[in-house]
C-alpha cells in the first residue's frame, strides 16, 4: 500500500468513525424516540417560524429530519433519521445520508424538513427505493427575523426543503446529494 492510499484510508475511516460515534442518540426505543424528536422539530418550526404553518397546511406530506450530523476532513459525510408525516401522522421512517469530497474540515448538526407540495412528488418519494433531492426542489431559508423565504414561486415547487438549526464548525448546510432511504427504526 502506498503512503497516499493509507492516508486516504485513514481519513475515510476517521470520518466514518466520527459519524458512527455521533449516532444521533437514536437507539433501543427507536420509533418512539424518533417520533418525539419529530414532534419537537415541528413545534420548533411553528414557534420560531410561524409562517411555516402555511406551508404545512398546503403540503400533502412532510419529511422531518430532526438531527443531521455532518463531519468532514477532506472527505466528509452526513447522516440522520426522520419520519414522513401525512396529516401529522407518521406513515414511514427514513434515513438520510450523503458523502462529499473537497476542502472541508469540521462538524455540525442541523435539522431539515421536506414539504411535499404535490401528490405526485410525495408518491414518487414513497415509491422510490432510494430518493435523492433533485432539481425539482426549492430551498426556503429562514432569515434572522424569523420568516421563512418561501415566496409564491417557491410554494409552487413540488418539494420545498427547509434547513434550520445549524450548530457547529462547518459553514452552511446543503442537502445536495443526500439520499433518503426507508428504514425500520
Amino acid at each position: 500500500m502506498t503512503q497516499i492510499s493509507r492516508r486516504t484510508l485513514l481519513v475515510m475511516g476517521g470520518a466514518g468513525l466520527g459519524l458512527v460515534a455521533c449516532g444521533n442518540g437514536i437507539g433501543g426505543a427507536g420509533a418512539a424516540r424518533l417520533d418525539a424528536r419529530v414532534d419537537a422539530t415541528r413545534d420548533y418550526l411553528l414557534q420560531r417560524y410561524p409562517n411555516t404553518q402555511d406551508l404545512m397546511n398546503k403540503s400533502v406530506g412532510i419529511l422531518y429530519m430532526p438531527l443531521m450530523t455532518e463531519a468532514g476532513f477532506g472527505i466528509g459525510g452526513s447522516y440522520g433519521r426522520g419520519a414522513l408525516r401525512i396529516n401529522n401522522v407518521t406513515v414511514d421512517y427514513y434515513s438520510a445520508a450523503s458523502a462529499s469530497v473537497g476542502f472541508q474540515i469540521g462538524a455540525q448538526q442541523y435539522a431539515h424538513a421536506l414539504f411535499f407540495m404535490t401528490e405526485a412528488a410525495l408518491a414518487g418519494f414513497r415509491r422510490a427505493d432510494g430518493w435523492e433531492l433533485g432539481a425539482d426542489a426549492r430551498y426556503a431559508l429562514p432569515d434572522r427575523g424569523g420568516a421563512v423565504g418561501a415566496d409564491t414561486t417557491t410554494s409552487l415547487a413540488p418539494v420545498i426543503a427547509l434547513v434550520f438549526g445549524q450548530a457547529g464548525l462547518i459553514a452552511g448546510a446543503s442537502l445536495a446529494g443526500t439520499k433518503y432511504t426507508r428504514i425500520l427504526p
